[in-house]
């Protein structure tokens, strides 16, 4: 009785592990086909960081909103702020970007070296890493930027998510943090 009941049970586990492999393979395979674009706006309301800040303020001077976008829907944002300066603040964030953009406007380049990330946002499983990530490659590949940096709110949950891809702590604010992904 027990040699049949053993073979049957081995051929069970492998049907699972082939079942569950393909799963996985299904749930993260939009992850290969998703791309990074620029948005001209988002809905504020779906950020559950900052969604008191509109879209004026989202792509005001030295501002930029970006998504992951895979078959014509957008899977993550995550928005951006150039400046020279590190902001410990999101009033702060909007003199400083705007201050790096007059600044540039007259030397026509692009901006503050700085990329300031300061709301990011997932509406599918892996797009915040997947956004991080693609983010992150266009900072290496710009001739402008050297840092990319956060102003994240002072929550567990956005000191797991940076720590969990790479970034460091370097302030605490009164309100706000700071994490610096290493850009060289």
């Amino acid at each position: 009785m027990k040699k049949k009941f053993k073979p049957r049970i081995k051929a069970r586990l492998r049907k699972n592990r082939q079942v569950f492999s393909k799963n996985i393979d299904n749930f993260f395979g939009w992850v290969k086909g998703a791309k990074l674009v620029e948005l001209k706006e988002c809905n504020p309301e779906e950020d559950p960081v900052r969604p008191e800040l509109d879209n004026k303020f989202r792509t005001g001077y030295g501002r930029k909103i970006f998504g992951v976008e895979y078959q014509g829907e957008i899977h993550a944002v995550m928005c951006f702020a150039y400046t020279n300066e590190i902001p410990k603040s999101v009033e702060e964030l909007e003199k400083l970007s705007t201050d790096a953009f007059l600044q540039t406007a007259m030397r026509d380049q692009s901006g503050g070296q700085i990329a300031i990330a300061y709301t990011v946002w997932s509406k599918k499983k892996g797009g915040g890493k997947l956004i991080v990530k693609e983010v992150f490659k266009n900072i290496k590949k710009s001739n402008h930027l050297n840092r990319l940096v956060t102003l994240s709110p002072l929550t567990e949950m956005a000191t797991n998510f940076h720590e969990r891809n790479g970034a460091k702590l370097i302030q605490i604010n009164e309100t706000t943090q700071n994490f610096e992904y290493k850009v060289m």
